[in-house]
């Protein structure tokens, strides 16, 4: 069976039309990887936790969680379909944002501490591997998160630059329209 080269041209005109049109769905769609990212390395933390066991480790972990669904929510009620910006929500979606910045650097802190304590040191290596693994997570989960947060902040800078794209099609014409003659209806 041939591949249509038209066909996924169409796909690609029809997703940039829509980014046109909700140019807000870039920082969505980042700030939902994000949540999936941390999502699906939720074994690491939660095994991590179990193991290094310090003070607020899994309180941080669940508000983590809950907050990056609340803060999902809240992006998606600062940008409603056809109407304003709803920014008490946008405010409220970037605090969410920032406190999930600010319990993974709280977590990856608590993890440094016990792997360079004194006494009763965790080793993150051999069987301890999670350990290392949920921090270089948690590194690269700040990292996603600030991306949302910066393309949130910069979306009326390229918000106009995408509205500037050509994405109309180039229909042809059937003919010259004043040679058609419709005097004998």
């Amino acid at each position: 069976m041939a591949k249509n080269p038209a066909g996924f041209h169409e796909f690609c005109r029809k997703r940039l039309v829509a980014l046109k049109r909700k140019p807000h769905t870039i920082p969505l769609a980042v700030l939902a990887i994000a949540f999936i990212y941390y999502s699906f390395n939720l074994t690491q933390i939660s095994n991590t936790t179990a193991l290094v066991n310090s003070q607020n480790m899994g309180l941080t972990a669940f508000v983590t969680m809950l907050l990056s669904v609340l803060s999902l929510v809240c992006f998606m009620n600062a940008f409603p379909h056809r109407k304003k910006v709803n920014v008490p929500m946008l405010v409220l979606m970037v605090i969410m944002v920032g406190i999930l910045i600010y319990c993974d650097i709280y977590y990856r802190s608590c993890i440094f501490t016990a792997i360079t304590r004194e006494v009763n040191r965790i080793n993150p290596t051999g069987k301890n591997i999670f350990v290392s693994n949920a921090q270089s997570m948690l590194g690269v989960h700040m990292i996603i998160l600030i991306a949302g947060l910066t393309l949130t902040a910069l979306l009326p800078v390229y918000t106009p630059l995408l509205k500037k794209l050509k994405t109309s099609i180039n229909i042809e014409s059937s003919g010259d329209i004043e040679a058609i003659d419709i005097s004998q209806e």
